[in-house]
């Protein structure tokens, strides 16, 4: 399995994140093909003192590496990346990786 992870940063406007990631861009990401499965969650909390450095974080699986890539690379995929300026005025980070 490959798993691709984002971490948003706080935004400008929460609600406006918040509506727009539930109502516009999820339904988006979920047209990604080969997705196996995804999740997000805006509960992120740090296990120490402090504040959790994320606003929001997404998590995708895929078959492998090149599924993923290729669903990245796809109409959707491309679409799904065009719409990330549209509420994510924070910031993102994206990165990939295998699980055992």
């Amino acid at each position: 399995m490959h798993k691709l992870l984002v971490l948003y940063n706080e935004p400008k406007d929460r609600a406006h994140f918040r509506k727009y990631y539930v109502e516009t861009h999820l339904p988006l990401a979920k047209k990604l093909p080969g997705l196996r499965a995804s999740r997000y969650s805006f509960d992120v909390k740090p296990l120490g003192p402090g504040k959790a450095p994320y606003f929001c974080i997404f998590e995708a699986e895929f078959e492998n590496e090149a599924a993923l890539m290729g669903a990245l690379g796809s109409n959707e995929g491309k679409a799904v990346a065009g719409d990330v300026p549209n509420y994510a005025s924070g910031g993102v980070t994206m990165m990939h990786f295998a699980v055992g």
